[in-house]
């Protein structure tokens, strides 16, 4: 039995959940979301809330895992129609900077030339002083492109600058130290 996978989901006002056999469709106020998922659950929406059912009561390791991955999936797909899904990057360095151009981020970080990334659809950018706010609908996005600006300069343990998520504590290393004469 799947501790996650028997919680319910409440489903919050102006948000519709559309089950199509295998295939749930999520609209709300922020836009709309669908996914396939796997045949051997049933999702089953009630008056304002949803549950996840196994079909089979087999006990199973790998359908108790799937039963609560599709129920935080669901989970997390009313949550991001309904409220959005937010990251913020905080950037330190000498000469870093970063910059919203349209739908791209321009970002100076120490290179040659500046970094341009692309936003795929759905992501929004908002800069201000030292931090990068990412936004979107999906948790899944949201996070691989957080990933992927963060993995231009990565946090070094010397002096501590480069690209790390908000609240992200990095451990810093004593540099070299003259050697005693005697």
């Amino acid at each position: 039995m799947s501790k996650i996978g028997k919680k319910t989901i409440n489903i919050p006002e102006g948000v519709s959940v559309k089950i199509d056999g295998s295939l749930v469709s999520v609209k709300g106020p922020k836009g709309e979301m669908s996914r396939l998922f796997p045949s051997s659950l049933k999702i089953e929406a009630q008056e304002k809330e949803l549950r996840v059912f196994p079909l089979e009561d087999s006990g199973s390791r790998d359908q108790s895992t799937s039963w609560g991955l599709v129920r935080a999936l669901l989970a997390n797909m009313i949550q991001g129609v309904s409220q959005g899904f937010e990251k913020v990057l905080e950037f330190q360095g000498v000469g870093y900077r970063a910059a919203v151009k349209g739908n791209s981020l321009e970002l100076g970080l120490g290179f040659s030339h500046p970094v341009v990334y692309s936003a795929p659809e759905g992501i929004a950018f908002k800069t201000e002083k030292n931090t990068i706010s990412i936004s979107g609908i999906d948790k899944e996005l949201v996070g691989k492109v957080a990933a992927e600006i963060r993995s231009y300069r990565e946090p070094e343990p010397y002096k501590g600058s480069g690209i790390r998520y908000r609240g992200e504590v990095v451990r810093r290393k004593a540099g070299k130290k003259a050697a005693a004469s005697a």
